[in-house]
């Protein structure tokens, strides 16, 4: 589910769930709580490399398990915990570098923006595909995207649900870099050697500049998806993503 390399100073955290293009299935984030956990604390480990096996980056979450969702105090649960991971990289002191090829859909473009330096292949797409299933932005989506693209680009992303490609990523800054297709873990282990060998705590306190505000947001997002989530719309919305049809929402 989750495989961990170490290079040095440098940990390389792979999703391995290729089937699934590595949805964020609970196993899987509890997983990575785990892994950030550890590293966090531990001293020797400088940078911290993401990204996906297979095809895929990461597709987002696990459409089947939000039928799980049968009350509010069992959405609060499942975002607890996966605003736990979020906290975890966003407000980390290490580096995170995402090296993304394939698709980043969903909780997947979220997962790489809980990232410092995203490094894309010129296959990568990007969509923050919520709007489809009747729910906001989340995994953070909402605190780390505008501040990579803007407010007004960010709210194009969200409320049109459509894909961009990595050049287009790259122009409007929701990438740092796009290498060639296959490249994009070797250019996140080069950037990530540069990070270990920089002053720990400058880049500590730099993150923690730009994680202010998160908590908030977070606290906001658990509130609102969990309602959402409940919906008729977000049932219609899973219900034609499972039957590969278009949905008709109503508003209820």
């Amino acid at each position: 589910m989750l495989i961990e390399a170490r290079e040095g100073a440098v940990v390389t955290l792979t999703l391995n769930n290729p089937a699934k293009r590595n949805a964020l299935a609970l196993p899987l984030r509890i997983a990575l709580i785990e892994a950030f956990e550890r590293l966090e604390a531990d001293k020797t480990v400088r940078a911290i490399v993401l990204t996906g096996a297979g095809t895929s980056f990461c597709s987002g979450g696990d459409i089947d398990s939000m039928a799980e969702v049968t009350g509010l105090a069992v959405g609060r649960e499942r975002f607890r915990r996966s605003h736990h991971l979020v906290r975890l990289m966003v407000k980390s002191s290490k580096p995170i570098i995402a090296a993304v090829e394939g698709w980043a859909a969903g909780a997947g473009i979220g997962l790489a923006l809980a990232c410092d330096t995203i490094i894309a292949a010129k296959d990568a797409r990007f969509v923050a595909s919520f709007a489809r299933l009747g729910l906001i932005g989340d995994f953070g989506l909402l605190h780390t995207l505008p501040r990579r693209v803007g407010e007004g680009y960010a709210k194009q992303m969200l409320l049109y649900a459509e894909p961009i490609d990595a050049v287009e990523a790259l122009r409007v800054g929701l990438v740092d870099r796009v290498v060639e297709k296959g490249k994009a873990l070797e250019a996140a282990h080069a950037r990530a050697a540069i990070l270990a060998e920089g002053a720990p705590l400058a880049a500590a306190y730099t993150k923690a500049h730009f994680a202010r505000g998160l908590d908030e947001l977070l606290d906001w997002e658990r509130e609102a998806q969990s309602a959402l989530l409940l919906s008729r719309d977000h049932q219609e919305g899973r219900a034609a993503f499972l039957e590969k049809r278009k949905p008709v929402f109503t508003g209820d």
